[in-house]
């Protein structure tokens, strides 16, 4: 008998023992974790790099433009390092950001070719007939056509730049016609190059060129882009439009409110000719030009045509179109075609 309860106490124990054990091993061993994936930070239109006085922008897929010193065609160019030592005093640009920048720049022969003129071979008379030949460049089926399918295609925008900013709608539509042909010819010039060519191989109008370099730069920081992307015209004009870098960041609006001013977005390049105007004082179904007799009143112009010559009084509003570009035969041509695309405009829209 004691030897059978010696034998169920020690089992008793041993079960009591192993129990324990098992006890034991549970609450050691940690519960097995689930394993957080970190996921992928929201994309950004623009990626920060800090410097000490200035956040150089990094573009996505772009590592960048940093060296510590300047190479390239312009790799022993004065006035470019000058150029760079001045955006870095005055906008707090990084030195090695602007030194691989214009490392990659390149000098374009065609552009310094376009803004030398050609020697001059003596006094030259006016040129008889060149209204009707500037004339014939705009005023066609094609681009009266066309005005009117950009304003049908685009009318929301239209109407509304034109009541904000009491601009007649038929204006706006003709300077981008005159300008790009609806978009259609922006420019296939690096702007960069452009304005690098412009500001450091010409002569002619090199601090305008200059300047103009400067405030593109400036634009590229503050709207987050890469500065070697954007093409336009050999001369640096840039959208539908036809901006200079000045002109932009003083009068570019972000219209279709994306949050960025992008002048090759139909949208944002209607709102931002439309201010332009704006600013430059258009008055709102004010007159523009009608026919004259000859005069000497400043207010009447006179353009060659094959026919001799026709004289126009020219109001307020003429001139504010020459404010876009200062030749009258240019602001004649945006006048009549705007309305030549109003009149085709409208009779579209009747039954």
């Amino acid at each position: 008998m004691a030897n059978l309860t010696c034998k169920l106490l020690t089992k008793s124990l041993l079960i009591l023992l192993l129990a324990g054990c098992a006890s034991t091993a549970t609450t050691e061993r940690p519960k097995e974790a689930s394993v957080a994936i970190p996921s992928a930070p929201p994309a950004q239109p623009l990626i920060t790099r800090p410097y000490p006085d200035q956040s150089e922008p990094l573009f996505p897929g772009n590592p960048g433009y940093y060296a510590a010193r300047l190479t390239g065609i312009y790799g022993y160019s004065s006035a470019v390092k000058d150029f760079i030592q001045h955006m870095v005093r005055q906008h707090g640009f990084s030195e090695n950001y602007l030194n691989g920048l214009f490392s990659t720049a390149n000098r374009l022969d065609y552009v310094i070719k376009l803004e030398t003129p050609a020697p001059s071979k003596g006094p030259t008379k006016a040129s008889l007939g060149s209204w009707s030949r500037y004339r014939n460049k705009f005023l066609t089926s094609a681009h009266i056509n066309n005005g009117a399918e950009f304003w049908h295609a685009h009318s929301h925008a239209i109407n509304q730049a034109s009541t904000r900013y009491g601009v007649d709608p038929e204006y706006i539509v003709a300077i981008i016609g005159v300008e790009t042909y609806f978009g259609k010819n922006i420019g296939k010039t690096k702007i960069f190059d452009a304005l690098t060519t412009l500001s450091f191989d010409t002569h002619r109008r090199r601090q305008f060129f200059s300047s103009e370099l400067e405030n593109y730069l400036l634009m590229a920081r503050e709207e987050g882009f890469d500065p070697r992307e954007p093409v336009g015209s050999w001369a640096g004009a840039m959208g539908l439009g036809q901006f200079m870098p000045s002109s932009f960041r003083k009068l570019a609006v972000d219209f279709n409110q994306d949050g960025r001013r992008d002048l090759w977005s139909p949208d944002d390049a209607i709102g931002s000719v439309a201010h332009y105007f704006a600013k430059s004082g258009w008055r709102y179904n004010g007159p523009v030009s009608h026919p004259a007799h000859p005069s000497d009143d400043a207010s009447t112009i006179a353009l060659s045509t094959y026919n001799g010559n026709e004289y126009w009084h020219v109001h307020p509003n003429f001139k504010v179109i020459k404010r876009y570009n200062n030749s009258n035969q240019y602001a004649m041509a945006v006048h009549q075609l705007a309305q030549a695309i109003k009149q085709r405009y409208q009779d579209k829209l009747r039954p």
